[in-house]
């Protein structure tokens, strides 16, 4: 059964701004935003540890309280785009949605209460 989520955005951004951190690999940083055009969403930002200055965004969409959808957006390589399909771009963005939805796992108590 589909359980809509009852937390608003703002509280949203909060709590992952605190948790995920825990899940992170040392030296990459990252940004959590609201996603202005939806409200269930978020856009997370990450940046590689490393020489080559690997950026890569996503969406985070709670599908319903429980589950999230997450989509790559844009990725680039000291500022600018660069290709997708590469295997450390690929291993990279698998790493990342990894740690999203470990994220949004470890925050089910407060999404799915």
């Amino acid at each position: 059964m589909d359980r809509p989520m009852q937390l608003d955005q703002e509280s949203l951004v909060s709590a992952w701004r605190e948790q995920l951190p825990e899940l992170m690999k040392e030296g990459d940083s990252f940004s959590v935003q609201a996603d202005e055009a939806d409200k269930q969403s978020l856009r997370i930002h990450f940046n590689a540890a490393g020489r080559q200055k690997y950026s890569l965004d996503f969406k985070c969409t709670y599908v319903d309280s429980r589950e999230v959808a997450v989509n790559l957006i844009d990725v680039e390589k000291s500022g600018h785009q660069t290709d997708e399909h590469t295997d450390t771009v690929q291993a990279l963005a698998q790493q990342y949605t990894r740690q999203i939805h470990e994220c949004a796992q470890a925050l089910q108590g407060l999404t799915n209460p």
